[in-house]
């Protein structure tokens, strides 16, 4: 007997000169959690788009069947009204609305036009307690982290009587325990009989939580993997996305370092609103030419409020310290002052603070160093064009123009874009942080690649990541925070996860 609950056949969806998905199937057997995995641009994001009803019957060839019934979807609504529920991976939460409002926001409870609120909070509370959130219903979603807002997604997919539940990226933004508690959720709900798609580049999830997998590579499916009858590794799940090995996921790298470039003495930063409470703590970091220097910490210890607050101030208050370049005291107490001091800063939230989504990537590479392209008040069009292109060119930006619109690109070549933007700032000193968060394994090492060419040509790199692998496989060093406070530096030689992690979870002790 068939026990399907979902079988995508044939699929080919083609956008104007790009083929997304060519022939690509699907079988998804009932109550299961079912990991769909491959590099940024594989057709991941498309396909489950294509099942959502985001992109319509008639915008693509092939059939569904959802519980043996060929189905045809025009809307968002049409595939919710089956029980197949999308939460994608930039929440569709209201922040100024209560919990309860998103959670019942186009499904109000309501009788004769009137919204029962009591009754609304009460049924959103026991969704809240499905979910395992305390949170009063009437609280505004915008008072809380993205763990739990990620949550009230869940509920509100709960809501609607969902049968499949499909996670987009579910726990890119997330802390270690957040992610394990939304992988407890997913098997809580499993139990329930409720099915889940669950799409991301964390691999050591897929590996533990997945009863099934598929790869899919350049739009096509490459394999099913019965994760319950087969022994699958991280390695080889790797190969099937990029069709190779990479028993070495990080490129060989010889430092050359050179003179000291940057150093940070004594540096305090406040929190921006609650003025008595000390975020960074006495911070001493140094970072030499052709040095890549990497700052682990847990979520909270103060990593990038310390790169924030010293490129130009952009976090905090009473911020007090030194800042001296190759020697001699700078200030930078604006994002200008930063940039003309030639330090450079990356930030984690490349969609919202790094990149401009709706305009093109010619504009997006030039944004931060306009002045090298202006004469008088003017913008010289032609240079700038020459400028993306070279950049286009030299970081290997997967995009048919420069005058494509930055927010279509893949996170891998998102991620490119905002480098080049910084690289073209001509800094000294260059701080990225996450560099690699939400992009796949095969456009890491394109990243990584990267960060060593910066390096050779004497650049100073401060590297800020949540992943430790990541920390020993492309630092020189690496610095340790806790609670606000260096508490460690280690050479590459030393490091090892849990010494990291050590120094990490180290306490301030008590005078």
């Amino acid at each position: 007997m068939n026990d399907n609950i979902l079988e995508m056949r044939s699929i080919t969806k083609t956008f104007p000169g790009v083929k997304a998905l060519q022939d690509v199937s699907l079988e998804v057997r009932r109550g299961e959690i079912h990991a769909i995995c491959g590099e940024n641009g594989a057709g991941k994001s498309t396909l489950m788009r294509v099942l959502s009803g985001v992109h319509p019957t008639g915008t693509y060839d092939g059939e569904i069947v959802f519980e043996s019934e060929s189905v045809r979807f025009g809307s968002i609504n049409d595939s919710e009204d089956k029980g197949i529920v999308i939460i994608h991976q930039e929440l569709a939460l209201i922040p100024f609305l209560s919990i309860a409002e998103n959670i019942f926001l186009g499904n109000e409870q309501a009788t004769r036009g009137l919204i029962n609120w009591n009754h609304t909070n009460a049924e959103a509370a026991k969704l809240l307690a499905r979910v395992g959130l305390s949170e009063n219903p009437t609280t505004p979603v915008g008072r809380l982290g993205v763990g739990k807002q990620q949550l009230v997604e869940i509920a509100k997919a709960l809501s609607k009587r969902v049968k499949l539940l499909i996670l987009d990226e579910p726990t890119a933004a997330l802390n270690d325990n957040d992610s394990a508690h939304l992988l407890d959720l997913l098997r809580q709900l499993q139990g329930q009989n409720i099915t889940s798609i669950l799409i991301t580049h964390k691999l050591n999830e897929i590996a533990e939580i997945a009863d099934s997998t598929t790869i899919l590579r350049d739009g096509k499916t490459i394999e099913t993997i019965d994760m319950r009858t087969e022994e699958v590794s991280v390695n080889r799940l790797i190969k099937g996305m990029v069709g190779r090995d990479l028993e070495h996921r990080f490129p060989p790298h010889t430092p050359n370092i050179g003179e000291e470039v940057l150093r940070i003495e004594n540096w305090t930063v406040h929190h921006p609103t609650q003025a008595e409470r000390i975020v960074v703590d006495g911070a001493n970091v140094t970072v030499h030419a052709g040095e890549i220097v990497g700052m682990a910490g847990l979520m909270g210890a103060g990593r990038t409020e310390l790169a924030m607050s010293v490129f130009g101030r952009s976090y905090g208050r009473h911020s007090s310290g030194q800042v001296f370049k190759r020697g001699t005291e700078i200030h930078t107490h604006s994002v200008p002052q930063a940039i003309g001091h030639g330090i450079a800063y990356a930030t984690e939230d490349r969609k919202r603070y790094g990149l401009n989504l709706i305009a093109d990537v010619r504009r997006n590479i030039s944004a931060a160093a306009l002045g090298k392209l202006s004469s008088g008040g003017w913008i010289n069009g032609n240079e700038e064009i020459k400028v993306a292109e070279e950049y286009r060119a030299s970081l290997d930006i997967k995009t048919p123009t420069v005058m494509s619109l930055a927010g279509k690109l893949s996170g891998g070549n998102q991620q490119k874009v905002v480098l080049s933007k910084w690289i073209f700032t001509d800094p000294d000193v260059l701080i990225l942080d996450e560099p690699t968060r939400g992009i796949d394994v095969g456009a890491k090492y394109e990243i990584y690649t990267i960060i060593n060419r910066l390096a050779d040509a004497g650049k100073a790199i401060i590297v800020i990541s949540s992943e430790l692998p990541e920390l020993l496989g492309t630092c020189d060093r690496i610095y340790t925070l806790s609670e606000g406070r260096v508490t460690g530096v280690v050479p590459k030689a030393e490091a090892t996860q849990e010494r990291l992690m050590e120094l990490m979870t180290k306490v301030k002790e008590q005078a």
